[in-house]
C-alpha cells in the first residue's frame, strides 16, 4: 500500500481546483444512440446522462495508515469531496480529480486492487468511487467495485450507521440522474464539427 502522508503525492493532488463545469462534466456520459446512413446533411442524435447531486464522504484514519469512512451524505454535484482527517490531527480536502488521481495511482501499483484498509480503498469502495464510476469514461472503477461486492463494501465504514448513510446518499445521486437526447448534424461534411441543434426529455 502507497503511504501518503504530509509532503507526499497527496499534498500534490489534493490542491487540484475542480469549478461546477468540471464537475458537471466528471459526472456526466455520453452515449450515442442513432445515426442516419445518409449523406452529409443527416441528423444524429445521442444521449447526454447528468447528475444533480454528489457525494461528500468522512474519512477516518483509525489507525497508522488504515482508514474508515465514519459518514456519507448527499451534496449538489460540485461540492463533491472526500474530507480525510488523520491521527496527528491535520485534514485533507480531495476533490473528485484529486481521488480520481491518487485511485489511479494504487492501481497502477496494485492492479488487483484486492481488499486493504488504506486510503485509496476508501475512497475506490466508498461513496466517491461510486460517484466516479457513474461517468463512462472512468467505468473501470465499477470492476473493481463490483469484485469487492455490496456486503464486502461494509467493512469500509465505521459502523452501520456510517454504512447506513452511504446508501442514503448514492440513492439521491440516483435520483437526481437527467438524461438529455441531443441531435446533431455535420456542418461540414460526416467529418466536420456537429452543430447541435436541439434537447430532448429527462428522467431517471
Amino acid at each position: 500500500m502507497t503511504q501518503l502522508r504530509k509532503g507526499s503525492f497527496i499534498k500534490k493532488v489534493k490542491d487540484i481546483s475542480m469549478g461546477g463545469a468540471l464537475a458537471l462534466a466528471l459526472l456526466s456520459g455520453t452515449t450515442l444512440v442513432s445515426c442516419s446512413s445518409n449523406d452529409d446533411e443527416s441528423d444524429y442524435s445521442y444521449e447526454e446522462t447528468s447528475y444533480g447531486k454528489g457525494i461528500r464522504s468522512h474519512i477516518k484514519e483509525v489507525s497508522a495508515g488504515e482508514f474508515k469512512i465514519v459518514s456519507e451524505e448527499s451534496v449538489p454535484t460540485d461540492s463533491s469531496m472526500a474530507i480525510v482527517s488523520y491521527l496527528d490531527g491535520h485534514k485533507d480536502t480531495l476533490n473528485p480529480t484529486a481521488a480520481k488521481a491518487l485511485i489511479d495511482q494504487e492501481i497502477r501499483t496494485n492492479q488487483h486492487m484486492g481488499y486493504h484498509s488504506g486510503l485509496s480503498s476508501m475512497l475506490l469502495y466508498g461513496g466517491m468511487g461510486y460517484l466516479l464510476g457513474r461517468n463512462s469514461g472512468y467505468s473501470y472503477m465499477n470492476n473493481y467495485r463490483d469484485r469487492m461486492g455490496a456486503e464486502r463494501s461494509r467493512s469500509f465504514y465505521a459502523n452501520s450507521g456510517a454504512w447506513a448513510s452511504s446508501r442514503t446518499a448514492v440513492q439521491s445521486v440516483d435520483a437526481s440522474r437527467s438524461v438529455r437526447t441531443v441531435k446533431a448534424r455535420p456542418s461540414g461534411g460526416r467529418k466536420g464539427f456537429f452543430g447541435r441543434s436541439s434537447s430532448g426529455r429527462s428522467g431517471g
